[in-house]
Order: structure tokens, then C-alpha cells, then sequence
């Protein structure tokens, strides 16, 4: 049942593998503990009091309420399916309630920090490897796209003619994202150096950023190379790829960009998922008000 639902987030609702990893783990995790816990080895036998044993038993393992609530909105959508599917009478989440999450600002690069960042990717020579990690770290900071979107960037996505890039993000929707003439010069460059540097390779498919051996990046690798540069920015907690485009967001924000343009540039489905981004320009504001002005 569990594969069966997995596979309609894959083909029918285009979920990313990345999602749908996640539903799989957060699935087969309660599926081990009723096993465990219960001697359980059926998912859709499980009960409310079952379903809140589980949440507590994450709590005293310090697991957070973000991640419980994502634990137990992919639970909510597994039986929503099984319920519609006429596997299941009762929804046992119906009775289950998600833990409270307190508001957490958007973790994000101070603007005088970018240009340390991306000066570091030139202190070592003008290796394939420098330039397409300057290449991950430009993109992901002057167009605001996630990882997974970076990732699946392919050369014909750039339109040098119409200063232009093409992204498919979540669900598989396009959208176009402006380039300006100094984003594309040094596309161009890296474009050069890739060219030359897999001259004798035989790299896989058309992708823009690719390993050392050709092959295509994996989340895993992104990560790290964002996580190795973003350790020279103090004022950004985490460390993450997501962190950059953040960064994007409230930059633009804080310098007077219209919140709907904002919106569409990162390919939010609503403006609630953009607003979040005013908060930390609202705490900005603050900072500047208590450390510059005279009543203060």
C-alpha cells in the first residue's frame, strides 16, 4: 500500500524524488515503531493512541515540532489516499494533534558577507572545480533557486539572447528567471572552462554542473560545497544551500523589491511562503533602529 501510494506522488502529483524520499522515511519510520511498539505490522491497523504514542516517544527523543509535523502531515496524506482509495474507514489523524511550532526567521547571509564568499572560490587556481563552485554559489544567490532546481540545470536552459534562464521547480512548473549581462559573461566563462575541462570526458547528458568525472551532481555534493563557503559568513546560522536563497529574497526585500515580483522569482505557490521574508526585514529594521537612533 505504502509503494503504491508513493509511486501516485511521483507520477501523478510530480512530487521530487527528494519529497518522496522523505514521505518513504517518515512512513517506514512509523511502520518500524508500530512493529516495535505494538507488534503492528500493518500501517493502516493503527489507531489514534497509537499515532500519539509515536509523537510522543519523537519529543523525548528531541526530535523537533517542525519535524514531527512533517512526520505526521506525510501520515495524514498516506491515509487520506489509503481512505479514498477504500482501504481505510477512519482516518486515525482526525484524533491526532501536531505539536506547536514556534516561528522560526529564515536563516540568511548578510549583504556585506556575499562578496568574502565568493572571493574565497578564487583563492586556489582556475580549476574546473573553483569555477563551478563559484558557478553553484552565483546562481543560487542571484536567482534564488533551490537545490534540487540547480541541480537539473541543463545548458540550453540559459538564453544568452534573451538574458534569460529556464528553471523547473516544484510540480514540474516552469518559470523564467532575468539574467543581467554580468550574470551571463560569467556563465559564458564557466561554460569555456567546462568545455575545455571535459574536452576527453564523456559527461552525462547536458547538464551545467557536473562532477570532476562528468557525471551529474547529487544533493549531497551541493551541500557540501555551499556548507564548505558559507562557514566564512558568521552572520549565517545554518549553512545549507536554502540558506542563499534566503539571502536572495531578504536582499531583495530589504532593498525595496515589490513582494509579489519576489514571489514569482522564487516560484512560491501563494504569498504566505514569501511573506515569512518581511519578518527578518522587520528584525533588520529593529537592529538598525536600536543601535543608530538617539531615543533608542
Amino acid at each position: 500500500m505504502i509503494e503504491t501510494f508513493l509511486s501516485q506522488l511521483a507520477k501523478i502529483k510530480k512530487y521530487s524524488e527528494h519529497t518522496v524520499l522523505s514521505y518513504r522515511n517518515d512512513l517506514t519510520q512509523f511502520e518500524t515503531y508500530l512493529a516495535v511498539t505494538y507488534e503492528v505490522h500493518d500501517v493502516l491497523a493503527a489507531n489514534h493512541l497509537m499515532v500519539r504514542s509515536w509523537v510522543v516517544s519523537m519529543s523525548k527523543e528531541e526530535i523537533t515540532p517542525r519535524s514531527i509535523n512533517r512526520k505526521l502531515s506525510a501520515l495524514n496524506s498516506f491515509y487520506k489516499y489509503a481512505q479514498k482509495h477504500g482501504h481505510l474507514e477512519k482516518n486515525p489523524m482526525k484524533k491526532v494533534v501536531a505539536p506547536k511550532v514556534g516561528k522560526r526567521l529564515p536563516s540568511y547571509v548578510m549583504e556585506d558577507e556575499i562578496p568574502v564568499i565568493m572571493r574565497a572560490t578564487d583563492m586556489k587556481a582556475d580549476t574546473y572545480d573553483q569555477w563551478r563552485d563559484k558557478t553553484i554559489l552565483f546562481l543560487f544567490y542571484t536567482t534564488g533557486m533551490r537545490r534540487s532546481e540547480l541541480i537539473q540545470l541543463k545548458v540550453e536552459d540559459i538564453n544568452f539572447s534573451r538574458k534569460e534562464i529556464r528553471v523547473v521547480g516544484k510540480g514540474k512548473k516552469e518559470r523564467i528567471l532575468p539574467m543581467p549581462p554580468d550574470s551571463l559573461r560569467f556563465l559564458q566563462e564557466y561554460l569555456d572552462v567546462r568545455k575545455q575541462h571535459f574536452a576527453e570526458i564523456v559527461i552525462e547528458g547536458s547538464f551545467l554542473l557536473l562532477s570532476d568525472k562528468g557525471k551529474q551532481l547529487d544533493p549531497r555534493s551541493v551541500y557540501s560545497i555551499v556548507n564548505k563557503y558559507l562557514k566564512l559568513a558568521p552572520s549565517a546560522e545554518k549553512k545549507s544551500p536554502h540558506v542563499l536563497r534566503h539571502s536572495f529574497a531578504t536582499h531583495l526585500l530589504n532593498n525595496g523589491a515589490d513582494i509579489n515580483a519576489i514571489k514569482e522569482l522564487l516560484g512560491h505557490a501563494n504569498l504566505g511562503a514569501t511573506q515569512v521574508y518581511t519578518h527578518n526585514s522587520i528584525e533588520r529594521l529593529k537592529e538598525i533602529y536600536q543601535k543608530f537612533h538617539p531615543k533608542a
